[in-house]
């Protein structure tokens, strides 16, 4: 028997529907944080020994028993919405591959689960109904989903399983990829589908209590893996992206069964089991300026640093990275001994390139995406130390994978220093730092742009992490957001209030 010949590829975005930049195919070309566009045989290299999904899955013992029919895979950071040409350009590419290839036994998608385009509201959805015009209904396509994935019924519809991370820091997503490896083998030794049990929740998590180090996802987590077994393969809850304005957007559970009815027990199950939970997705947020003051106080004596989140200016949810709240309110509190990073501003890192180390330059720095009360930061800043922004970073989330940040730079002002980079990549290993020859260990403070990400290589040496939230377009609380589209009856935080779409203009 000739071995089965699978197609595999990826296509990832988080789209921020109130974000300030769209997604564009240059963004997807270059990667942000991932490896840049790939295609053909080169995406067996360029994902190789990453975090990612498409590597789990070649690495997986059944993976390697196939054909595996490459198409592409590329990601690009987290931003308003994909564009019209970028999702056609891509799509059409690896839907080019397939055709080409056919017949094929199976189909395994590297996917993330929360695009928006200008044109579709379900990026994945609509990709999946192509890919399944072409091959058939009788070819298998298995997806693994980022957790913040807004699972739509046409994604469960089109897919024979959709199977998400479990961790956030998402450290997981190789291991995610082998298990739709595994999954996938299941299908293609059987005649037989699993039923579907899809649940969608009725309130919408603040990513910065999704952490699934912490209550309450820790003990949700523990359960959604205890679940699988021979009559239940795969078990997914997604807390879902809160920052995407359509009716689909929210949490959800996916559950595959041999059966329906056992299918449908264990969805019914997990989902109460969740909304028990509702008032644990609350947590504890300060103003600039008052968290600065904290993180002050916890340092005196402290021997690791205090971390602060700038959770809404959060670079892996939308954010340009570049808002200057934090900065400011560092500097209001005469902070010393404090470092900041990422701030992404081209044109600042350009400059003390040109400069020099040991300069002086004014910049007005940051502030440049238009988020209502932020503004740049104009002032006189030292030039600590230049870098090409290329490096390894070996922490949990980015897994050893290399960066390229463009142009870089350790800026100082007073006692803080700030990394200024030329592209767009949250706060979430150690290396960033260290990048511009900032030694992270050795500051009180530290402010993250970055919601969740970083606990995964910060966590360990932190004294304490503190959630801020300064001006930003990914906003900590999701009921301040100006939402228009949502399904009706959603609480917009937990324990909110129900959306009611304002009545249309008569």
């Amino acid at each position: 028997m000739s071995q089965p010949r699978i197609a595999v590829g990826g296509f990832l975005h988080e789209t921020n529907t109130f974000a300030p930049s769209p997604a564009t195919y240059e963004d997807f070309r270059r990667g942000g944080g991932a490896p840049p566009l790939s295609e053909g045989a080169a995406l067996f290299d360029a994902v190789a020994a990453s975090n990612i999904g498409l590597c789990g899955f070649l690495g997986a013992p059944e993976a390697r028993a196939w054909t595996l029919v490459p198409t592409l895979w590329t990601a690009a950071s987290p931003s308003a919405h994909v564009t019209h040409e970028a999702f056609e350009r891509i799509t059409e590419r690896l839907l080019g591959v397939i055709r080409a290839a056919a017949p094929l036994d199976g189909v395994y998608l590297d996917l993330h689960g929360a695009m928006v385009t200008q044109q579709f509201d379900d990026g994945e959805g609509e990709l999946l109904r192509r890919v399944r015009a072409l091959v058939g209904d009788a070819v298998p396509i298995v997806v693994s989903l980022d957790l913040h994935g807004n699972v739509t019924p046409t994604m469960v519809e089109q897919a024979d399983m959709l199977i998400a991370y479990r961790t956030y820091p998402h450290v997981d997503m190789a291991e995610t990829g082998a298990r739709c490896a595994t999954a996938l083998a299941r299908l293609l030794a059987s005649d037989q589908r699993p039923a579907k049990a899809f649940r969608q929740l009725d309130f919408l998590m603040p990513i910065a209590w999704q952490c699934t180090a912490e209550e309450p996802c820790r003990s949700l987590y523990a359960e959604v893996a205890a679940m699988e077994r021979d009559t239940l393969p795969a078990v997914s809850f997604l807390t879902g992206f809160p920052a995407a304005d359509f009716a689909d957007c929210g949490p959800s559970v996916i559950v595959y069964g041999v059966d329906q009815v056992s299918a449908d027990g264990a969805a019914d199950a997990l989902s109460a089991r969740i909304a028990a939970q509702e008032p644990a997705f609350v947590g504890r947020v300060f103003d600039p300026e008052a968290g600065v003051r904290e993180a002050m106080r916890l340092a005196t004596g402290a021997t690791r640093p205090v971390v602060i989140a700038d959770t809404q200016d959060n670079p892996g949810a939308g954010g340009n990275s570049d808002t200057m709240g934090m900065l400011k309110a560092l500097i209001a509190c005469r902070a010393t001994r404090a470092a900041l990073g990422n701030v992404f501003d081209p044109a600042a890192a350009q400059v003390a390139h040109e400069a020099g180390v040991g300069a002086v330059v004014r910049v007005a720095l940051g502030g440049h995406s238009g988020v209502p009360g932020d503004a740049p930061l104009e002032a006189a800043f030292t030039v600590e130390a230049l870098s090409d922004g290329q490096f390894v970073a070996p922490g949990p989330y980015y897994g050893g994978g290399r960066l390229d940040m463009g142009p870089s730079a350790c800026l100082r002002i007073d006692g803080i220093r700030i990394v200024v980079v030329s592209r767009k990549a949250q706060m979430a290993d150690l290396a960033m730092y260290r990048s511009v020859g900032i030694e992270p260990l050795e500051q009180a403070i530290l402010v993250n742009k970055s919601s969740v990400h970083f606990r995964a290589d910060f966590a360990p040496i932190a004294e304490t992490i503190l959630v801020c939230a300064a001006p930003g377009p990914m906003a900590v609380d999701p009921a301040d957001l100006p939402w228009r589209r949502l399904r009706p009856g959603i609480r917009t935080s937990p324990l909110g209030r129900p959306f009611v779409p304002a009545a249309e203009p008569a």
